[in-house]
C-alpha cells in the first residue's frame, strides 16, 4: 500500500525532517483473512471468484480461533477481515470481538451492501477500526461493476450509517478503463459525505480479474488518475484537512510521485528517495499475508493458485518463517531476480518490481515485467540504444 498522504505531508514542510525508518523490533506481517468466499455479489474483478453459495471445507470457528492466537503470538499487528463478503459469516463478530480482545488492529473489508439499519449497532459495538466500503463508480457504473442493481445506493447507505456511528470509513475503488472517467466524482463524494480515507486500488490480474484484465486502465489514463488523485490530497494537505489518501497494487505510484516533487518540490527530492527507498515497494511474500477461506496461505490475496501450506496442517507462524521456501525467498530477496524492463529499472528500490501476478499472468513469469507500469523508459532510466530499442527490454 502507498500512503500518498503521508509523502504529501512532508513535502508541504521543511525539506530537512528526519523520518523514522524500519521499527527496532520485528513484527508479523499484515494479514488479509477472506473468512468466507460467499458474497451476495459477483463483481468483475473479485480476486476470489465469490458468489452467493456455500463453499465446503471453510475453516471453522474453533480452527479459526486457534489461527488467530498463533497469529497474535507470531506478531502480526493488523488483520483484514475480508471475502467473499464477510457479513455473511454467521461467526464474523464472535471472531471479531476474540481479534479485539487480543490486541489486533481489524478491519472489515465489505462491499457493503448489507449494512443496514438492522445490524449497523452490531458493527459498531464489534470496535473495528477501520470499515473500508468498495465503491467502484457512480450509480449505473458502480452497479455494473458489482454486477446488481441497487448496489451503489445501498453502499452509500452504509457510508453514511457508519458516519453517523463513528466509525472510521474509507472507500475503495478499483481503476479500469470503464470507471476512470468516474474518478473525480467519487473524491468529490468522499469530501461531501465526510469520508475518512480513499484507496485507489490498480487493477491485479487475479480471480475474475485476470478473466477481466482487458478493461485495465491504460497507461495514459493511468497516469491522468494519479494526477487526479494526487492534486486532491495536496489540496487537502494543504488545508490541513485530515483525510487520507492512498493506492495499491501498483507500486511504481512512488516513482511517479518522485517525478512530480522533482518538478514541483525539487528540494525534497532527496529526502523524499529516502523515504520511498524506506517503504521499498511491494511487500507481498514479506509484509503482506493472506489467509483464504480453506486456509491456505499465500503471499497476499492474488496468489490464490499458489498455496505455501495449511494452517490446518502447519501453524501460519511455521509457514510463513520456512526459510527453505523458495517462492518467499525470491520475493524476500533485495534485489528481486526480475527481468526486462522491471530488471533494468534504475527504480527497482523502490517499487520493487510491483506486481509478480500480472507479470505471471501476462507471462507465465513471476519475474517479468509487470505490464501494469505506466512509467516511460526515460522515468525509469533506461537508455536508448542505437537500433531505437532500450537497454534491456523493450521501449515504450
Amino acid at each position: 500500500m502507498f500512503r500518498l498522504t503521508r509523502y504529501l505531508d512532508y513535502l508541504a514542510g521543511p525539506a530537512e525532517r528526519p523520518f523514522a525508518t524500519a521499527p527496532t523490533r520485528p513484527t508479523g506481517p499484515v494479514v488479509i483473512w477472506n473468512l468466507t468466499r460467499r458474497c451476495n455479489l459477483t463483481c468483475r474483478h473479485c480476486y476470489s471468484t465469490s458468489a452467493d453459495r456455500d463453499f465446503a471445507g471453510e475453516l471453522t470457528t474453533a480452527e479459526a480461533l486457534q489461527v488467530m492466537a498463533d497469529l497474535r503470538a507470531f506478531g502480526v499487528p493488523v488483520l483484514i477481515l475480508s471475502g467473499g463478503e464477510p457479513l455473511l459469516r454467521a461467526d464474523l463478530f464472535t471472531l471479531s470481538a476474540q481479534a479485539r480482545a487480543l490486541g489486533f488492529y481489524v478491519a472489515l473489508s465489505t462491499n457493503g451492501t448489507l449494512i443496514d439499519r438492522h445490524n449497523i449497532d452490531a458493527i459498531a459495538d464489534a470496535g473495528y477500526d477501520y470499515v473500508g466500503i468498495s465503491l467502484d463508480g457512480i450509480g449505473a457504473t458502480h452497479d455494473r461493476f458489482r454486477r446488481k442493481a441497487g448496489a451503489y445506493d445501498a453502499a452509500l447507505r452504509a457510508v453514511d450509517l457508519c458516519r453517523q456511528r463513528g466509525i472510521k470509513v474509507g472507500l475503495r475503488c478499483t481503476l479500469t478503463r470503464h470507471n476512470a472517467a468516474d474518478l473525480p466524482r467519487l473524491l468529490e463524494l468522499m469530501r461531501r459525505h465526510e469520508v475518512d480515507k480513499f484507496f485507489l486500488s490498480h487493477l491485479n490480474y487475479g480471480g475474475r480479474g485476470n478473466v477481466n484484465r482487458r478493461d485495465d486502465a491504460a497507461h495514459r489514463l493511468t497516469r491522468e488518475a494519479l494526477d487526479t488523485l494526487i492534486e486532491t490530497a495536496w489540496r487537502d494537505v494543504q488545508a490541513g484537512a485530515r483525510r487520507e489518501y492512498v493506492s495499491g497494487n501498483n507500486d511504481a505510484d512512488g516513482v511517479y510521485l518522485l517525478h512530480r516533487a522533482a518538478r514541483h518540490r525539487p528540494g525534497h527530492v532527496a529526502g523524499l528517495r529516502a523515504r520511498l527507498a524506506a517503504w521499498g515497494g511491494n511487500a507481498s511474500g514479506e509484509q503482506i499475508a493472506n489467509i483464504d477461506n480453506l486456509g491456505h496461505v499465500h503471499p497476499d490475496t492474488f496468489w490464490w493458485h499458489h498455496s505455501l501450506g495449511n494452517v490446518r496442517q502447519r501453524p501460519f507462524s511455521a509457514i510463513w518463517s520456512d526459510p527453505a521456501d523458495p517462492l518467499l525467498q525470491r520475493l524476500r530477496s533485495r534485489p528481486r531476480p526480475l527481468r526486462g524492463r522491471c530488471g533494468a529499472c534504475a527504480e527497482r528500490a523502490i517499487c520493487n518490481g510491483s506486481s509478480r501476478i500480472r507479470a505471471f499472468q501476462a507471462s507465465q513469469d513471476y519475474w517479468a515485467e509487470d505490464p501494469g507500469c505506466y512509467l516511460s523508459d526515460a522515468e525509469i532510466g533506461l537508455r536508448p540504444v542505437a537500433d531505437g530499442a532500450v537497454a534491456a527490454g523493450g521501449g515504450r
